[in-house]
């Protein structure tokens, strides 16, 4: 059967709304083809849906909204015609915003729990009645144009925090409450997507020895369904900064590089909204914690030492 791919001209897939989007259809086949059209499909969609768990068991019914269109053309590559025996290959450009296209913003692609932004092509050769079409599809990745860059913060904006046995709104183990902690540092709130996440962090005093501590990097995704915003939180990355009890009043580095398809310039858009935070969690030694290896980390627990910070991540002109 002949077997039909396409072939990008960017090995990375990545393309920005003003630029064209080219390539090759790659078609293979043993005998000659006769085809009555070569067409080419570009979809861009948001899509948004609610899991049971969040919106309640009414709702998860309901849960898959209406997905937000951004771009659905469909070009006409080649006539009717007849393909060779063999490897053909057919050029293709074409460009992603048109001048004249009012369809939605183009977000750029993420891959989230209940959101999902994301750019696919299409090439179909349709082949009359008696023949199946031949099909093939790829997604493409999409970033935001040069234009709409901001332009580089002149210094990162850093965040100073404490950690203290005060600061914490769960129970702790009583020897961390009776002998208290001091955990200081600060951090970038405002971050580049192609920079990584920077900071440092100083252990002052601690009453217990620490196990670790660990830098969780979260998506909080919000979609409007009816009259309620439904949230989701969950983590994406985790960075692990010290492993053991650490000497006290020694500056630890915080770095994070910021994985690409699950992150995303920060968006605040009507049905929806993507927004980014940080959990520095400090875990000390106990025999509790050994009964609860896999518990979610942002879950409070006697052994635990939890701060949040939200994170702004953007695109600036030096990224590209």
């Amino acid at each position: 059967m002949p077997v039909v791919e396409l072939k990008l001209s960017r090995t990375n897939r990545i393309y920005r709304p003003s630029e064209h989007l080219q390539g090759q259809i790659i078609v293979n086949s043993r005998s000659s083809i006769s085809h009555s059209g070569i067409r080419l499909a570009l979809n861009g969609s948001v899509n948004l849906q609610v899991r049971g768990g969040s919106a309640g068991v009414i709702e998860s019914v309901y849960g898959v909204i209406k997905p937000i269109s951004i771009v659905n053309r469909s070009i006409l590559v080649s006539p009717s015609g007849k393909l060779a025996s063999g490897t053909n290959e057919i050029p293709f450009s074409v460009i992603l915003r048109q001048p004249n296209e009012n369809l939605g913003k183009y977000y750029e692609t993420f891959h989230g729990t209940d959101i999902n932004i994301q750019y696919l092509v299409t090439v179909d050769i349709s082949r009359g009645y008696l023949h199946k079409s031949l099909s093939a599809t790829m997604e493409f990745i999409v970033e935001s144009d040069t234009a709409d860059f901001l332009e580089r913060p002149l210094s990162s904006e850093m965040v100073i925090f404490y950690i203290t046995q005060d600061t914490q709104r769960h129970p702790l183990l009583p020897e961390l409450r009776s002998g208290g902690f001091r955990v200081t540092g600060k951090m970038s709130t405002l971050c580049s997507l192609s920079d990584p996440l920077t900071g440092e962090l100083i252990v002052e005093t601690s009453a217990v020895p620490i196990n670790s501590i660990d830098i969780h990097l979260c998506r909080v995704e919000s979609v409007i369904l009816g009259e309620r915003i439904i949230t989701e939180t969950s983590v994406i990355q985790t960075t692990q900064i010290a492993d053991g009890d650490v000497c006290r009043n020694i500056t630890l580095p915080i770095y994070v590089i910021l994985p690409r398809l699950l992150t995303c310039p920060t968006v605040f858009a009507g049905p929806f909204s993507i927004e980014f935070k940080v959990y520095i969690v400090i875990t000390f030694q106990s025999e509790l914690s050994k009964l609860h290896p896999k518990t979610d980390p942002r879950t409070p627990r006697l052994w635990l030492a939890i701060e949040s910070l939200p994170m702004e991540l953007l695109r600036c002109r030096s990224d590209d």
